[in-house]
């Protein structure tokens, strides 16, 4: 796969509205010849050429993609990248007690970095925007990521010398579930308090973004302002922090997702039946969040849009589960890429569901993104 060519040689890049009208004419009738687009859809626009990447698909017509491709405007992943710490154990300890893991090991993560790692394996262009230290942890993160990795973009990742890269302590169970602690280090202690307009400016060109709760809101609130000026839409991961969500970033969001423990934290309400996650998605929706999507682990996902009928989606059955960390970064991950693609709701649910599927049947959570075409394959197997 060719990586993405940088931002600073097409700064003064201005297409003629032939050029322009020629390519989001070859976009639709290429890539979504159905005409009748659903909500999800957003064709090229002239802010959006403003960024450009190059990404080209070996399966598809390689001038149709790289015309398209190389214009299109890229995921950007604003968020925390942590060194997970893995011990794998039979059972977590009771109080008190010490226990014995069967193996340990320290593979990159951070619900942002594998968001952003996600994205970049389904090949589309991605960029991430973060915080490390400048530590052995850091490294591993940069290079688990960047081109001789992942292929994600990383121009606006800043290191820094007096705060540990942040890590997680991931206590991986025999059946394939996990519990999770996290060290927040530079993902919660090295941000300024006003974002650059570099930073800014990335997530405004930017054709969806990505936040999480893994940073201080005052970051995610500022981006999501930002994006929401420049009609870009934005999801929020709920994961992360266990504190209310502030209004002003409700307010700012336009999808909102939530696991079903996290929907039920937020909203103080029990989400055992799909009837009980419908009333606390209520709730949200008087927050002011007009689009819920919550996954439900191996009862599927659904997404709530204010005033229609729920969207479910099953699962794809895995062949094995082997590690579920990262499934749900996957499954978001994924969902953002059809959405930015201009796929229908049920398209973006289903190429989420199987990505994730893909997820979990290897451990780690970078190392078990999967590529696009093994999950492509997998749609076409279980039709």
């Amino acid at each position: 796969m060719m990586k993405g060519v940088s931002l600073s040689q097409f700064t003064n890049f201005n297409p003629t509205n032939i050029e322009f009208d020629r390519l989001r004419k070859l976009q639709i009738n290429t890539l979504y010849p159905n005409p009748t687009q659903s909500r999800c859809s957003r064709p090229l626009s002239r802010r959006s050429l403003r960024v450009l990447s190059l990404s080209v698909d070996p399966s598809a017509n390689r001038n149709v993609k790289s015309a398209i491709e190389a214009h299109a405007p890229p995921l950007v992943v604003v968020g925390s990248a942590n060194a997970d710490i893995y011990v794998e154990i039979e059972r977590l300890p009771k109080e008190g007690e010490t226990i014995s893991a069967k193996t340990g090991q320290t593979l990159a993560g951070g619900k942002g970095a594998n968001q952003a790692a996600c994205g970049a394996k389904l090949m589309y262009p991605t960029y991430f925007v973060g915080r490390l230290g400048e530590d052995a942890h850091g490294k591993l993160i940069a290079e688990a990521l960047g081109d001789a990795g992942c292929g994600v973009h990383l121009d606006y990742v800043r290191s820094v010398n007096d705060e540990p890269t942040g890590h997680a302590v991931v206590m991986l169970q025999s059946d394939g579930q996990n519990s999770i602690i996290i060290v927040g280090g530079a993902n919660m202690k090295a941000w300024p308090e006003t974002m650059s307009d570099d930073d800014l400016e990335i997530v405004r060109t930017a054709g969806i973004v990505l936040l999480q709760r893994e940073i201080p809101d005052s970051i995610n609130i500022q981006v999501a302002k930002a994006v929401k000026k420049a009609g870009v839409p934005v999801i929020l991961d709920v994961g992360g922090m266990d504190t209310p969500i502030p209004n002003e970033l409700l307010d700012s969001i336009d999808i909102l997702s939530p696991n079903e423990t996290e929907l039920s934290r937020l909203t103080g309400m029990p989400t055992e039946s799909f009837e009980q996650i419908s009333q606390a998605v209520a709730k949200c929706h008087k927050l002011g969040v007009k689009q819920v999507l919550v996954k439900l682990g191996s009862k599927g996902s659904a997404l709530f849009i204010e005033g229609e009928k729920p969207i479910q989606q099953s699962i794809i059955p895995a062949a094995q589960v082997v590690d579920t960390t990262g499934a749900g970064d996957t499954f978001t991950a994924a969902f953002a890429v059809a959405m930015v693609e201009g796929k229908s709701h049920e398209e973006c649910l289903r190429f989420a569901a199987a990505a994730a599927s893909l997820c979990v049947q290897v451990k780690g959570a970078i190392p078990s993104m999967p590529d696009r075409t093994s999950v492509l394959k997998l749609l076409k197997s279980s039709i």
